[in-house]
């Protein structure tokens, strides 16, 4: 059976030095920046944690971004206002523990991700992410999450459509 996680905000108290996906840049991340951009308050980063125990199985960060409206497909921007830019949150970062991968934690972590973003203060029309290659890329496309024409690696998930996929998801 699968441990359950709990999902928290990153703080001095976790322990970062055994945490490997095998990406260099996002263990090296963890272990070294993603401390420093919460206090600078650039990026926010939340652990996931095994039940019981204190071993950081993976993580994601969190970050206020905008997308130029033309950006967007249009069908995406019919009803929306010409502003020239769009408010939205980025997921800059996820990765998972290899310990801890085939126990659909990369899925926990980002419908935890989009669940922050739903309930965030500030107004957020889409969730962006940048697909570190082709797999992660694949990961989010499986996620209902859309390419940008100009930017294959860049994808967005309006909110309005990920708070139907996670209504339908817990029906």
């Amino acid at each position: 059976m699968p441990p359950s996680f709990r999902i928290e905000a990153l703080s001095a108290a976790h322990d970062r030095r055994d945490f490997s996906c095998g990406i260099e840049a996002l263990d090296g991340y963890l272990a070294r920046q993603a401390g420093q951009d919460m206090r600078r308050r650039v990026s926010n980063c939340f652990v996931a944690l095994p039940e019981g125990g204190a071993a950081i199985a993976g993580y994601y960060t969190l970050a206020a971004a905008s997308i130029p409206v033309q950006d967007l497909p249009p069908e995406q921007t019919r009803r929306l206002p010409r502003y020239p830019v769009l408010p939205a949150v980025l997921i800059g970062r996820l990765a998972v523990d290899h310990r801890f991968k085939g126990q659909q934690l990369g899925a926990a972590l980002l419908f935890d991700a989009i669940l922050r973003a739903l309930r965030a203060e500030p107004a957020v029309l889409t969730v962006l992410v940048d697909a570190k290659d082709d797999t992660a890329a694949s990961f989010y496309r499986h996620h209902g999450f859309q390419a940008f024409s100009a930017r294959p690696q860049t994808l967005f998930l309006p909110i309005d459509t990920a708070a139907r996929l996670l209504q339908a998801g817990s029906n």
